[in-house]
């Protein structure tokens, strides 16, 4: 009896451990079915291509960015809308990670849990999709950029949408060069890379708006003090050096006239605690999503750093990284008093028979700073275009924004930054761009958010 109770009791166990299995099988393939149904080792039942898109990809106005036609992935019959979007859209051969056509292969492949791959008529019948993202707002961005690298977003602060997202350089999908994957010179290094997601990059002078948001809260008598710069400060035997001599200058104008000689002081004054605690606070040293997709983090990092080091870090230099999605987020934290509104890329998917199976929606994300010190940067930031950059550039739209030219070294020429947004209701935008390797900041980031802004105040 003892033995038959034994054996009863490991039977017992090896039962549950198969239902508990089983159980954790069912759930998965309920979940990730899709994913695992188009993964390249399935080619057999994906139709042969890394990237299973049976279905359309669609920009929010309903213009086709990618189609099949008989068996053939087809793009946008524009050149520089099939550039301007390829790194939202992705490639036929699924080396851009960060494109629908790959994050989203199982919703184009039109699977669902009951028949697979196939319809009830056991033809395959893939989904459409359909993207926040406007295609001629894009191609504004891709023919603004030209031949130069670097970052274009904007998004709908208040509803999430995600209407422009462009990175250079790229190529065109309809015609990869053949030597894309096997070229050792380098001259296609990066075409993979969606710079608005998966870069990070000096930020330069953008980041002095950490650096204001922490002296904001913790230096009282801010709008009363003022600082004298000469063109330079020594700062622990190192020369921390500004473009010119301002003068006396209040904190509104210091942030204005982007001084390097009064961050500098400031981030010491305030001390690396406080300024990493500020950073990290606004979203530095983490990660961002869109839809699923992680960003690269922005980075601060002052551990160790000697006073100067310290200095140079307010500015936006030392080790400092941007992330130009984190950025364009930031911005709609700031005017939303705070609290940002997750973007969102798919406005919605539809299946063959016309019927929509998922739709993007608004969503609330987390508080980046107080209400009272977003409050603050709103109207510094607007004082810097009114006072310095010039209402022209965005007329009639109330935008606050920062610039910055983050340098490299290495003999290239500065990142080019312009981050901000719109207070008027009429367009509620806020957005992030960089231009690489340029000598100013409004006249290559400024001028493209310029245009970008302009052309997004259509669309609302």
């Amino acid at each position: 009896m003892k033995t038959t109770g034994t054996r009863s009791f490991i039977l017992y166990i090896l039962c549950a451990g198969f239902a508990a299995g089983l159980c954790v099988f069912l759930y998965g393939l309920f979940v990730n079915g899709g994913n695992w149904a188009v993964q390249p080792f399935n080619k057999h039942i994906s139709g042969g291509s890394s990237v299973s898109a049976e279905g359309r990809v669609l920009d929010r106005n309903g213009v086709v960015l990618a189609e099949s036609d008989n068996g053939k992935r087809v793009y946008s019959d524009d050149e520089t809308v099939r550039r301007a979007m390829l790194h939202a859209v992705g490639d036929t051969q699924g080396y851009i990670s960060t494109g629908v056509q790959y994050s989203f292969r199982a919703e184009l492949s039109g699977y669902n849990f009951v028949t697979g791959l196939a319809s009830p008529t056991g033809q395959s019948s893939g989904n459409d999709l359909r993207l926040t993202l406007d295609s001629g707002l894009c191609r504004l961005a891709r023919q603004q950029l030209g031949s130069r690298d670097g970052a274009a977003a904007l998004y709908n602060y208040k509803t999430g949408e995600l209407l422009c997202m462009v990175s250079t350089p790229d190529y065109d999908p309809a015609n990869p060069p053949k030597d894309l994957t096997t070229d050792q010179t380098g001259k296609y290094s990066g075409v993979f890379v969606n710079k608005v997601l998966s870069s990070s990059l000096t930020p330069g002078s953008i980041f002095k708006l950490v650096t204001s948001a922490a002296a904001i809260e913790h230096i009282k008598d801010l709008d009363s003090r003022t600082w004298n710069c000469n063109g330079s400060v020594t700062i622990n035997g190192n020369k921390i050096t500004d473009v010119r001599a301002y003068g006396k200058l209040d904190f509104k104008n210091a942030l204005a006239k982007s001084s390097n000689v009064a961050f500098s002081q400031i981030a010491i004054e305030l001390g690396a605690n406080t300024m990493t605690a500020m950073a990290n606070e606004m979203g530095f040293n983490r990660t961002f999503v869109l839809e699923g997709i992680p960003s690269a983090k922005s980075v601060y990092n002052v551990n160790g750093a000697q006073p100067q080091e310290l200095g140079w870090s307010g500015v936006g230099q030392f080790t400092d990284l941007a992330n130009p999605y984190h950025m364009m987020i930031l911005m709609g934290a700031i005017a939303n008093g705070g609290t940002y509104v997750q973007p969102y890329l798919v406005q919605n998917v539809t299946n063959s028979f016309g019927f929509r199976t998922a739709t993007g929606s608004s969503k609330t994300g987390e508080q980046l700073l107080s209400p009272e010190t977003a409050a603050k940067l709103k109207t510094y930031m607007r004082y810097d275009v009114t006072s310095d950059y010039g209402d022209g550039l965005f007329p009639g739209m109330k935008v606050s924004a920062k610039t910055g030219t983050g340098e490299v070294g290495n003999g290239k020429k500065p990142n080019c930054w312009m981050v901000g947004f719109s207070s008027d209701e009429k367009t509620p935008f806020a957005f992030a761009v960089l231009v690489e390797n340029q000598n100013s900041s409004i006249a290559s980031a400024g001028k493209l958010a310029s245009a970008l802004m302009r052309d997004a105040a259509k669309i609302s």
